[in-house]
């Protein structure tokens, strides 16, 4: 299994990516994914909704279990994945290039506190 370097990662599982415009892609992991089995259901935050770090703001389900996502910093929604309600066994195809939701950063130096791939990695082994 790959875990892509140029993500950020939430001991909870959630991928995050810094976008040009500074808001925060985020998605699961392939470990979350993998763990999940077939996902079948995605409830994806309300767009504008103020969220905290570690707050659970949305829910995955799939064949096996229900399983909440976490916001892996606080901020504001600023896009939901609309396809991704309609093909949620998308995530399991590509779980790195299927973001859930993205998030304006109540603090941009949040971001750096996620953790780098190489840790990520270690929690998972």
């Amino acid at each position: 299994m790959t875990i892509p370097n140029n993500l950020k990662y939430a001991p909870s599982h959630e991928w995050a990516l810094l976008d040009p415009d500074g808001s925060i892609s985020v998605g699961i992991t392939h470990h979350a994914q993998d763990a999940l089995g077939d996902i079948v259901f995605l409830e994806l935050p309300i767009l504008g909704q103020q969220v905290e770090l570690n707050q659970p703001i949305a829910v995955i389900e799939s064949v096996k279990a229900a399983s909440d996502i976490h916001a892996p910093l606080a901020g504001t929604i600023t896009a939901i994945n609309e396809i991704l309600i309609n093909t949620p066994e998308d995530i399991n195809k590509s779980p790195y290039s299927s973001w859930l939701f993205k998030i304006a950063p109540k603090s941009p130096d949040d971001y750096q506190n996620l953790l780098p791939s190489v840790q990520y990695a270690t929690l998972i082994i």
